[in-house]
């Protein structure tokens, strides 16, 4: 039997550096429908089950009795492209977001939208068809805070993401030297290396082999902040398992990722030694798209 082609981390960087720095781009063709919306609410739904203490507002999902903390809350957002998770989703909920994209023109939107956010600069899309830039969340009032990182999911270290890549920078808040000598062992290496109550991965695994991908989440498990209360969400595209009730893949030959069903999602997740916490489809997405399946993991 033929071995199964896989996908090479050149192409496909190759291939996205071709497409627009926008979420048109980044989403295929549907940044400027309901999509993007859809797919925020639903993250931050699924987020906010795992970690009812994220919500600020009353709700039945927030907590009645939430245990008071002065720990800033840390979220890392892996093959981010221009920042669109980070913030439609992340911002909203936690206090400092690490954002780690391998494509050159998707990083530098990212960083240029989030400095308009820092500088209260407003961002008018020039084509009206355009995705909205909408404001990143407590940046400009420094109550928030990206840190941007040029780098591969292959090359990241997310214990320490700074030693992994490019750092571009960090906008919004800026921790004192107190805050990290009292939360660090090396407060030189900054809160960046403090490690993550969320890791996020989503539409960007496709681009691991199997191999690479445990490798991958088992280096994301070391960096949860606590092995029962932290979690890496893997939001994906999955095809149908194979007629038997097996794994299977498919390689989109274009962009060089592959597409896995959910049994071969499970099946790399245990090889990464990790548990399923919590599962769930994205619904509302238009017809004719992969089915989009949330992983909760730890």
């Amino acid at each position: 039997m033929a071995k199964q082609a896989e996908p090479d981390v050149e192409a496909g960087i190759n291939y996205w550096s071709t497409q627009s720095a926008d979420y048109d781009g980044v989403l295929g063709g549907f940044g400027t429908g309901s999509l993007p919306r859809i797919d925020a609410l639903g993250s931050r739904q699924f987020a906010l089950y795992l970690m009812p203490e994220l919500c600020t507002v009353p709700s039945a999902l927030r907590p009645l009795r939430s245990q008071p903390t002065d720990q800033r809350t840390r979220a890392l957002d892996v093959g981010a492209g221009v920042g669109r998770v980070t913030c439609d989703v992340l911002l909203h909920l936690f206090s400092d977001v690490v954002l780690v994209e391998p494509v050159e023109s998707f990083v530098l939107e990212a960083v240029a939208r989030g400095r308009r956010s820092e500088q209260d600069v407003p961002a008018v899309a020039e084509d009206a068809n355009a995705d909205p830039i909408a404001p990143w969340k407590g940046i400009k009032e420094k109550t928030r805070s990206v840190t941007f990182i040029q780098g591969t999911l292959q090359s990241l270290e997310p214990s320490h993401p700074a030693a992994s890549g490019k750092v571009l920078g960090r906008i919004g808040y800026q921790p004192t030297s107190s805050e990290l000598s009292k939360n660090l062992s090396d407060p030189t290496a900054g809160d960046i290396d403090s490690g993550f109550d969320v890791i996020w991965c989503q539409w960007c695994l496709g681009h691991l082999t199997d191999p690479d991908l445990v490798l991958f989440l088992r280096r994301c498990r070391v960096a949860l902040r606590d092995p029962t209360a932290a979690y890496i969400i893997v939001k994906e595209n999955t095809c149908s398992d194979s007629p038997d009730g097996g794994p299977r893949s498919h390689l989109d030959e274009e962009d060089s990722s592959l597409t896995r069903s959910d049994m071969a999602f499970k099946q790399v997740f245990r090889e990464a030694g990790l548990s399923i916490v919590h599962e769930q489809v994205q619904d509302g997405f238009p017809p004719g798209l992969y089915v989009v399946k949330m992983y909760a993991l730890h």
